[in-house]
């Protein structure tokens, strides 16, 4: 591209006056809010504890990006919208993303596309590629995070699972074409408590939904457990987790479950009463109608035992409309509609969760190896998991408390900002303009009390 010496640009005159333009600001960056996700991350611990996630085999004397450094570059930098490592190219020399990472001289250049590229691509080769990750240090890390969030033991933890697709379109190592996305795809699998993520396992698509999923609920079931030995703990998940040994590990572990139940014949004639009773109601009333009903059953082969079932028996403009779910859990406790509509149907919550792992780039997963696909998968959950703690902590009660991550990007981290660098200190000067002061100022006291 042809480098231009141009210093100011003449637009189009409005009425009388001139209108002119040129790059003599200073340094300016539009991210100036993101500098509240760096008090969330001082209030968690999460950067400082990350480092300790990865071992650095560089020759102490030649390093010149520290591993903290560029970790925090990367995960500040997807959570204010950046998606790609080409983008660090510029941001480098950007004086307020150098604060975020914890960079000592703000005059320096941060890590270019090609150190962070040789960071994400993990142990392919010995000579260019000496960083590596532990994904037991970084799943352990997500479960603590979690953990530390209570002051006090909930009487309670649901966690939600669920396998979302991540489309592939180069030749990316163990890619399979999945019938029901219909495209070549990753399908990892995560697991929530709430807003709060504890779990993603990166995984290919030619496999069952649940594959994997008890190894990665038995260690957080185990590590729960071990620092809150009473709490009780509820599986959710829809029918691609209804697995005779899933359910077989909860009942043998004191572990409940509630899980989607797939229709079939079988079930179908089990409620063929409640669901006559349910046409006669929408043909008499002209509005949607539901009975709910509940029953023991066991498969013809797979299930070991008989388990309740309970039936959503409803009729639509459209026709009939079966749902049923299988559950560990008593009637005294929970009634069949409120079982269903009340504990089963809040499960929906966390697709939305998922939406925002994608505003958060998980889906950029190109690289060749699996492993570094999976380091970049964590990296966008590591920057969820910044931003809901800054939401948690500082956002309740306001407006934004339920913001998703790109509303907050938005509106709380794109703050036109001058960056002023001292002997003394770094002063941000923000956009008198910005229209939710009173918000940031809100945000700022409670992160720093």
């Amino acid at each position: 591209m042809t480098e231009c010496s141009q210093e100011t640009f003449g637009f189009t005159a409005h009425f009388s006056r001139r209108v002119e333009a040129g790059f003599t600001a200073g340094r300016i960056s539009s991210d100036g809010g993101a500098i509240l996700l760096r008090e969330a991350d001082r209030k968690i611990g999460l950067l400082r504890r990350l480092e300790g996630c990865f071992r650095d085999r560089r020759h102490p004397k030649r390093i010149v990006h520290r591993v903290r450094e560029m970790l925090a570059q990367r995960i500040f930098g997807i959570a204010m919208g950046y998606e790609d490592l080409n983008d660090h190219e510029q941001l480098r020399t950007d004086p307020l993303v150098a604060l975020l990472s914890g960079k000592s001289d703000l005059e320096e250049d941060l890590a270019g596309k090609s150190t962070l590229n040789r960071l994400e691509l993990v142990g392919r080769s010995e000579r260019y590629h000496k960083i590596d990750y532990s994904a037991e240090a970084i799943d352990r890390l997500l479960v603590d995070l979690y953990l530390e969030s209570h002051p006090q033991p909930p009487e309670e933890v649901v966690l939600d699972l669920d396998a979302t697709d991540i489309p592939l379109y180069g030749h990316q190592p163990e890619r399979f074409f999945h019938g029901y996305y219909d495209s070549y795809c990753y399908l990892p699998l995560y697991i929530f408590a709430g807003d709060q993520l504890l779990g993603v396992r990166l995984r290919p698509s030619n496999q069952d939904a649940s594959a994997g999923s008890l190894t990665e609920v038995s260690r957080i079931v185990e590590q729960l457990r071990t620092r809150w030995p009473g709490v009780r703990i509820v599986l959710r998940a829809d029918s691609g987790f209804c697995r005779e040994e899933i359910m077989a590990w909860c009942e043998a572990h004191q572990v409940d479950y509630l899980f989607g139940l797939a229709r079939n014949e079988r079930v179908c004639r089990t409620i063929e009463a409640s669901m006559e009773q349910a046409r006669r109601l929408r043909e008499s009333s002209g509005k949607p109608a539901r009975f709910f009903t509940e029953f023991t059953y066991r498969t013809l082969s797979t299930w070991s035992r008989e388990r309740r079932v309970v039936a959503k028996a409803e009729y639509l403009e459209r026709g009939e409309n079966p749902r049923f779910v299988v559950t560990s859990l008593s009637s005294e406790e929970w009634p069949a509609q409120d079982l269903y509509e009340k504990l089963y149907c809040a499960r929906g919550d966390m697709e939305n969760r998922i939406k925002e792992q994608l505003h958060l780039f998980a889906d950029r997963l190109s690289t060749a190896q699996m492993a570094s696909n999976q380091l970049r998968l964590y990296f966008s959950a590591l920057a969820y998991t910044l931003v809901e703690a800054l939401r948690r902590l500082a956002l309740r009660g306001t407006d934004w408390a339920e913001a998703q991550v790109d509303t907050l990007r938005l509106k709380l981290f794109k703050i036109g900002t001058l960056v002023r660098v001292s002997v003394r200190r770094v002063f941000l000067s923000m956009s008198s303009a910005y229209p939710w002061k009173s918000l940031f100022t809100h945000v700022f006291r409670v992160l720093r009390c």
